[in-house]
């Protein structure tokens, strides 16, 4: 039979409603505008809160005092004590987002859960005003490459820099910030180094050992790198990586985006030939283009040497690179080039380093002073090094002043020479002798921690302890100095850096005695140098396990013994 009309809408109703009851409550209407402004105006939510809950663990059943699970009812709500997750909120680093309170009333009868939606501020000065861009809140499933696109990728991401902004960035941010707000007016470490028509290109491999002429020289970064370039001697002409014109006709900007140039000049030539003897041109004025001549391809560009000067605000004010030219016969079907770019801030001298940063086994350890209320001033020596005694083949002292050797991080160094005394000779002027002898003219008072410290870095150096090891008495004289250098290793344990972090230089003093007249006596003068490494071992990154002390029964194993 059927039933009234009335009567079946009322039955619809009476279903629908328990259903409603048991829904979230619906976001409110500023919730719903906060998504539909403008990024810039306020973070658009990203999850909605009210659909978020981190403690429904079970499936399609009602977790206990779990007040945010959709799976319970007004009647599992009634037998709750409290909300284990009163607070809901999407992200803890937004600066104002909407967040989902629950809680309990308990004076109802029965108990009834009650939801309601806020803004939560965040009280923090460093929180995120905008979420704007939405690929990095899920993970992207990354390109496979393949034969097809193979080539694109290597386009996009084969350089030594690319961008990772997406497509879909959309801020309209030119009116705030036009394109000359954040330009600054000079080079900075790293940025790339700028010509007329793109930037400084320093050829390099980048997934085989095959040149890729998309590696950009970045502004004080030293580089070398070596690749080999596919040639053919028949059209050695029209390749431009063989040309020195390739190298050297764009003019470089003093300063990124300006109009003042720089033009890179010619320093030197030197010209190879097939057995690998190397001469150097008188005249660098005239271009050599490559040609072939008696099949080989002759003035083909083996090696480029740039070399950058620049200001201490970071204006490039001079550019020059050095060639290396050489032949390519017919049976070769590929050839080696290598590349260079060195940066010299102008009126100083380039000082070479020991290590970039920690220091390399076998360099010179790098020494200075410092003057009053100034930075460090390196040794005035050859490169700057820390030097002991250096031994001659005549051992004799006397002769051997000024002789020095380097000492060369991780050796240890020992040598001497012989002093004779007689008695015509004077306590005082003898010390000093013998002093400058082991310490040189001017002994440094400081020692560069890594092997590339800066010397304006004050910081950066070890000042050298000085000890004196002597006896009472009227007359001493210095017969040793032995150098110790403690190091240890600094940074990843993957790539651990060498760092100096305490020098110690001893000089050890003996007694002269009065000699008869018309006798002699020889005494031994030494200089010693001591590397030690003080690293602490590393920790291991588990703990040890608890030690349990029990006594098992006696037939514990039993019928094993």
């Amino acid at each position: 039979m059927a039933a009234p009309p009335g009567l079946g809408v009322f039955l619809v109703l009476i279903l629908l409603l328990p259903l409603r009851a048991e829904e979230p409550a619906a976001e409110p209407a500023d919730t719903r505008d906060a998504a539909q402004a403008p990024v810039r105006s306020a973070p658009a939510p990203v999850t909605d809160v009210a659909k978020m809950c981190v403690c429904d663990l079970l499936v399609a059943q009602c977790d206990t005092n779990c007040c945010c699970d959709p799976d319970c009812s007004a009647e599992d709500f009634s037998l709750f004590t409290a909300c284990s997750v009163p607070l809901v909120v999407g992200d803890s680093q937004l600066c104002s987002q909407k967040a989902a309170v629950y809680s309990l009333d308990v004076e109802a009868n029965p108990p009834e859960r009650i939801f309601k939606i806020i803004d939560q501020v965040n009280p923090s000065i460093f929180c995120i005003h905008a979420a704007n861009y939405k690929q990095a809140l899920y993970l992207k499933t990354p390109e496979i490459p393949t034969a097809e696109n193979f080539d694109q990728l290597l386009d996009k991401y084969g350089g030594a820099s690319f961008s990772a902004e997406p497509d879909s960035w959309n801020l309209d941010t030119d009116a705030q910030n036009p394109p000359e707000a954040n330009e600054t007016s000079r080079y900075e470490y790293g940025v790339p180094v700028q010509t007329e028509d793109a930037f400084l290109r320093l050829p390099s491999p980048v997934v085989s050992s095959w040149c890729s002429d998309a590696n950009p020289a970045g502004f004080l970064v030293n580089q070398a790198t070596k690749c080999i370039r596919s040639v053919s001697v028949e059209k050695c002409d029209s390749i431009q990586a063989l040309s020195m014109l390739f190298y050297i006709n764009s003019s470089i900007l003093a300063v990124p985006k300006s109009s003042q140039m720089v033009k890179i000049t010619v320093q030197s030539i030197v010209v190879q030939s097939l057995n690998g003897m190397r001469t150097l041109l008188s005249s660098s004025d005239v271009l050599r283009l490559p040609m072939v001549l008696d099949e080989l391809c002759i003035n083909a560009v083996l090696g480029v040497n740039y070399h950058i000067t620049h200001t201490d605000t970071g204006e490039i004010i001079e550019a020059a690179a050095a060639f290396v030219l050489g032949a390519i016969s017919k049976e070769e079907l590929a050839v080696e080039q290598s590349f260079e770019i060195s940066f010299t801030q102008e009126n100083t001298q380039p000082v070479p380093l020991s290590g970039n940063p920690g220091y390399v086994v076998g360099l010179p350890v790098r020494a200075g002073f410092q003057p009053q209320g100034s930075g460090i001033i390196q040794s005035i020596n050859k490169h700057s090094q820390l030097t002991i005694l250096h031994s001659t083949s005549t051992q004799d002292c006397l002769a051997a002043q000024g002789a020095r050797a380097p000492v060369l991080f991780g050796y240890n160094m020992i040598s001497g020479c012989k002093l004779r005394i007689t008695a015509a000779m004077k306590c005082q002027p003898l010390a000093q002798t013998l002093l400058d002898v082991l310490k040189g003219q001017s002994f440094p008072e400081y020692v560069a921690s890594f092997g590339n410290s800066q010397a304006q870095d004050v910081l950066d150096w070890v000042p050298i302890t000085q000890l004196h090891i002597s006896e009472q008495s009227s007359c001493q004289i210095p017969v040793s100095l032995g150098i110790e250098v403690k190091w240890t290793k600094y940074g990843s344990l993957v790539n651990p850096q060498a760092r100096i972090v305490n020098v110690t230089a001893t000089i050890t003093t003996t007694t002269l005695k009065q000699l008869p007249s018309g006798r002699e006596r020889i005494i031994p003068i030494t200089s010693s140098v001591v590397f030690t490494d003080i690293s602490s071992p590393a920790e291991p990154s588990y703990k040890a396990w608890p030690t349990i002390n029990i006594k098992l029964p006696f037939d514990f194993f039993y019928p094993f013994v």
